[in-house]
This record gives C-alpha cells, sequence and structure tokens, in this order.
C-alpha cells in the first residue's frame, strides 16, 4: 500500500467506523485518463445504494477539509460484491465456513493457489479445509490475495 493510500486510509477509516461500515477495500490510481478513489464498503447486513451515498457525502467532506489527494479524482464507494476479498484476521473469522480461493506469495506444499472451506482463523493462520479433507493451516503473512467464492447453494441457505 503506498503512503497516499495509507493515509487516506487513516483519515477515512475512522468515519466509516463511526457510521457503522468496515473498509474492505481502498483502491487509487489513473484509469482511462482520470485518477479515481475506490472504497469498498460492508456491514453484516449487506450494502445498498443509500449506504454508498451517505459514505460518499462524509468521506468527500473529510477529504475535502484534509485534501491529502494533490490532483483532482473521482470518489466512488461501492459493496466488495459477493466475492469480496479476505484481509484481515476479522474477516477470516467472520467468513468462516465460506468457500474461498487464496493465492500465497510463497508456494505452500508447492503450490500458491488454494481453494477449500475457511475454516477461520487461529493464531496467526487462515484455516482452510481442502476438497480432500485436510485442514491446510496458511500463515496470513504469507497470503497474497484472498477472496470468497460464490455458491448459490450456500446463498440459498443463508
Amino acid at each position: 500500500m503506498s503512503k497516499l493510500t495509507e493515509l487516506v486510509q487513516g483519515l477515512v477509516e475512522p468515519v466509516l467506523a463511526g457510521m457503522g461500515y468496515d473498509l474492505v477495500d481502498l483502491q487509487y490510481g489513473r484509469e482511462g485518463g482520470r485518477y479515481i478513489l475506490r472504497l469498498f464498503i460492508d456491514r453484516p447486513e449487506g450494502i445498498s445504494l443509500d449506504d454508498c451515498e451517505k459514505v460518499s457525502r462524509a468521506v468527500s467532506g473529510i477529504l475535502d477539509q484534509e485534501d491529502p489527494i494533490p490532483n483532482s479524482y473521482y470518489l466512488e464507494v461501492s459493496s466488495p460484491g459477493l466475492e469480496r476479498p479476505l484481509k484481515k484476521e476479522a474477516d477470516f473469522q467472520r467468513f468462516s465456513g465460506r468457500k474461498l480461493k487464496l493465492r500465497t506469495f510463497a508456494p505452500i506444499e508447492g503450490q500458491r493457489h488454494w481453494q477449500g472451506r475457511l475454516r477461520g482463523y487461529q493464531e496467526g493462520q487462515v484455516q482452510v479445509q481442502l476438497a480432500d479433507g485436510r485442514l491446510l493451516a496458511i500463515p496470513l503473512e504469507q497470503v497474497a490475495t484472498a477472496r470468497l467464492v460464490f455458491d448459490p447453494a450456500e446463498d440459498e441457505e443463508a
């Protein structure tokens, strides 16, 4: 994460927490000749368009006041979607039982790509039950990316 995105995250996370939202991800970059700041937010009951509008107004206010971004940009606020990324310890605990895809920085047991059922987070390690029934413990610092896998059968059970 760049210093700029860390600074922006430090400004917006307390605002979001005070409003009852979690910051899932923050992206900043140039796309199609313009700069875009993208915030992905969530909360246990999900995200509506009204939530995105509320957060956009609140975050715009703090960003206008603090002015951490040197150039003009567009602010986008949205839900992380059904296949949301998992980044924090709390994410791995909250979504225990769900299917996920995970990629590690370095090979574990000869591979870097894993898919299975998330079984939680314990002592700094993400617990993944593989299709063959084995439980794999992956140190969080080895996780390059992790995201939920949409499963319509799971969605019907919820």
